[in-house]
């Protein structure tokens, strides 16, 4: 549940930075011309970008990196010497500060490496190429602004750093639960066009569009279970299945099932609209359920694989929204609406449950989605892939405050004990 506990930050939090992502489906590549252009650091012969530039670096301890790694006593010296308005002295800040930017922001972008399932490769970040980063400074509408609010990073990572920069915590506690969630933000986007953020720590979807967050929705998330825990993920929905299945995984059979099964028989099957199924493979056929043994699949001695047909009943509603991965995570309606009422709403078995369904599909489609009959599994691609990020964040700006989260899962523990 959220705690209560927040405070002020400084005005400059407030701002959302400007983003950048690469549209989840492939896009034409910039021209070389615009590859080659480079920020102009000294516009109207203002210093404000490069000082901001300055200010940044000489606070690149919160981030774990060593200021003198960029020269930031020679880059302080030729920025206010350029300042003056000479021009040999602002070329030759201007070559300094494209090379700090460059190298800062290639220390910034990488795997944080701490546990995300990256199920589609283009999501795990990695440091841009120098002319890229260079462009992209080019192409903002303010550098300085660019620069001030991290326009390469999440927005999110963003206001974190400028928490820990601004000394804006109350305990050393805070401090590193700030530093534990910064890190976490380094795997989100950097923003750009469309994607989503799950936040299991919130029991909340957000949908952002341009770097902003434009809907949200509650959600049910896994329990503090180990083995039923929603992970990080970054990935890519690339379909919604409508009138799907619902697969019940062999803990579950084995746990809350095959109980009701002993106790009801055959009733059980039809009442839930419950069929099991042959094995595990996609050519497995229906077969009767009273030729297994119960007992041993309630005992765990024996799996069997069960799923429940669509309808009212069925556990993953009307739709569910498929970025395939191993571990069987996805997004997905339900019909249990009081679980999404509830305050604590930790309750899944790994998967998200949604408040809305059709709300966020017709965000994603731009229409409404409706199967087209009964038959199960109505596979609707999506015209452009839907980039997912699954996190923990604990602690969250919002506004002009951070606000922090119980730490259900104990993973803010964990990471503390590693230091």
């Amino acid at each position: 549940m959220k705690r209560l506990t927040t405070f002020l930050l400084a005005s400059a939090i407030a701002a959302g930075p400007a983003l950048y992502l690469a549209p989840a489906s492939a896009a034409p590549q910039p021209a070389p011309a615009v590859r080659a252009a480079t920020p102009v650091w000294f516009a109207n012969g203002s210093p404000a970008a490069a000082r901001q530039l300055v200010q940044l670096i000489a606070t690149a301890k919160v981030e774990g990196l060593n200021p003198k790694t960029y020269n930031i006593n020679g880059l302080s010296r030729a920025v206010e010497a350029a300042a003056s308005g000479n021009p040999a002295a602002q070329g030759q800040a201007q070559r300094m500060l494209d090379d700090a930017l460059v190298a800062y922001v290639r220390d910034s972008r990488h795997d944080p490496n701490i546990g995300i399932i990256y199920v589609d490769k283009e999501l795990k970040p990695a440091p841009p190429s120098p002319a890229q980063i260079l462009a992209d400074a080019a192409a903002a509408p303010a550098l300085a602004d660019y620069v001030a609010q991290l326009g390469w990073m999440s927005p999110i990572y963003g206001k974190l750093r400028q928490a820990l920069a601004s000394r804006v915590y109350r305990n050393s506690n805070e401090e590193r639960l700030l530093r534990i969630n910064m890190e976490r933000a380094r795997a989100l986007p950097a923003g750009g066009h469309r994607y989503i953020i799950v936040n299991a720590a919130a029991q909340r979807l957000y949908m952002y569009e341009d770097g902003q967050v434009v809907d949200s929705m509650r959600v049910v998330a896994g329990r503090p279970d180990p083995i039923a825990q929603t992970p990080m993920m970054n990935a890519f929905i690339r379909y919604t299945a409508l009138n799907p299945y619902w697969n019940s995984p062999a803990d579950i059979t084995a746990r809350r099932l095959a109980p009701n099964v002993l106790k009801q028989g055959r009733s059980y099957f039809k009442a839930k609209g419950y069929e099991v199924l042959s094995d595990w493979t996609a050519n497995a056929h229906v077969i009767d359920p009273m030729s297994i043994d119960w007992h041993a699949v309630a005992a765990g001695t024996l799996q069997a694989r069960m799923r429940q047909k669509p309808g009212p009943a069925n556990s993953m509603g009307k739709m569910k929204f498929m970025f395939p991965n191993a571990q069987g995570i996805w997004l997905h309606d339900t019909p249990e609406q009081e679980k999404i009422d509830d305050a604590a709403r930790l309750q899944s078995n790994g998967c998200v449950r949604l408040e809305d369904a059709a709300r966020l599909a017709r965000w994603m489609y731009g229409r409404p989605l409706a199967a087209k009959g009964a038959a199960p599994e109505q596979k609707v691609p999506l015209p452009q892939l839907m980039p997912i990020y699954l996190t923990y964040l604990t602690a969250v700006p919002s506004g002009t405050q951070i606000v922090y989260f119980d730490d259900f899962y104990g993973r803010d523990r964990m990471a503390m004990r590693r230091g």
